[in-house]
């Protein structure tokens, strides 16, 4: 990925092969197509998986590196904390893919082929849809299982197994969640948002939540996402805010309480409660109340890899050579990005671990042998 910052005459036998017409259309769509690049606040604890792996990775390549390669480059991504704390958005997704457009142009491209098996005797033959081609080295830096519409597969997976990978297990991640008959309430809220904390595994996230008409979304309930073991989650629709404070005077409910009317009522019939005067209220009606601050709830699932921004889990990292990336199970393969199993939250940390992997990755590949084709 970053070959480029080398001598280009070394890798005019790289070759690259895409299942896509054009080059990086998850990038195309990311971050609203601007791109969510990295983040301000990056670090090891923003990680599913080995952190100390991450931390390395992170210190090989931060941050300050990535945007300082991106602006030598012509791109300046600028920090938009609208959506998650901290995150670099570019002007737009194309600036990237115009960089990488440019910093590519020595590199063979085969694009609208797919990739179907991988074999090795002395060297690669890598078995496609339209040709063979054979190499001495093979990156693998195919993704996983998320958004099939741009070309997601297995192949990373399955080459991995091939050559004796465990694959940790994959789930989709960074994605919505369907939900349980008691919260079907959600539903009826379809397209309401409201900033939230959610609680997790011992993590807290803070963020805005999205009711959608399978359940709940939002960049908020994405990172929760990442860290659910299908068991509880809770919610409070009351961040930074005291809910005593509400309850005096003789406002009704729905009125009292500063959140959206339609949720308020959505709320309280859910909870058997009626919109009476706050006066009103006995000591169980505000236990009740006190759900607005921890509602606690199992998920029913999540909305799939059709709609999840990345694929959890992966090629175990135990079994890839921390400083070059190098399976420590064949000669000359490697693998880097998300078929690994790191992955981050929402909001820049996933291009940031790719990038970091791709520089540490190219450093160690600085020898090509010819690619041929057959």
């Amino acid at each position: 990925m970053l070959a480029s910052n080398l001598d280009k005459n070394k890798y005019k036998n790289i070759c690259l092969i895409d299942t896509n017409a054009k080059l990086a259309p998850k990038i195309k769509v990311s971050g609203g197509a601007k791109c969510n690049i990295t983040n301000e606040l990056v670090s090891s604890k923003n990680y599913l998986g080995d952190r100390n792996f991450v931390k390395e990775l992170l210190e090989k390549f931060s941050k300050d590196d990535l945007l300082t390669f991106l602006n030598k480059n012509g791109v300046f991504p600028k920090i938009n904390p609208k959506i998650v704390k901290g995150t670099y958005f570019c002007n737009s997704s194309q600036d990237v893919i115009d960089m990488f457009t440019k910093l590519t142009t020595h590199i063979k491209k085969y694009l609208n082929t797919t990739v179907l098996d991988v074999e090795f005797n002395n060297h690669y033959k890598i078995k496609t849809d339209t040709k063979l081609i054979e190499a001495k080295k093979l990156v693998v830096a195919s993704g996983g299982l998320s958004y099939a519409m741009l070309g997601a597969s297995s192949i990373a997976f399955d080459i991995a197994k091939k050559f004796g990978h465990t694959i940790e297990k994959l789930e989709p991640a960074l994605v919505g969640f369907t939900v349980q008959k008691e919260q079907f309430w959600f539903k009826n809220l379809s397209g309401l948002s409201a900033p939230v904390h959610t609680f997790v595994e011992g993590k807290t996230f803070e963020g805005s939540l999205l009711f959608a008409h399978k359940g709940c979304s939002g960049p908020v309930i994405l990172t929760t996402s990442l860290y659910w073991k299908k068991g509880k989650i809770a919610i409070d629709f009351l961040p930074k805010k005291k809910l005593e404070s509400f309850l005096t005077g003789n406002k009704i409910i729905s009125t009292a309480l500063p959140l959206p009317k339609r949720f308020m009522q959505e709320f309280l019939a859910s909870v058997e409660l009626e919109d009476k005067s706050i006066s009103k209220l006995t000591n169980e009606d505000k236990e009740k109340l006190k759900r607005l601050k921890y509602y606690e709830f199992p998920p029913a699932g999540n909305f799939g890899y059709t709609k999840a921004e990345v694929t959890k889990g992966g090629v175990n990292t135990d079994e890839i050579d921390h400083n070059s990336f190098e399976s420590l199970k064949q000669k000359d393969l490697y693998f880097i990005g998300e078929c690994l199993d790191i992955t981050g939250e929402l909001g820049g940390f996933n291009f940031q671990i790719a990038f970091s992997e791709a520089f540490v990755c190219a450093k160690e590949l600085n020898k090509y042998r010819p690619i041929k084709d057959e």
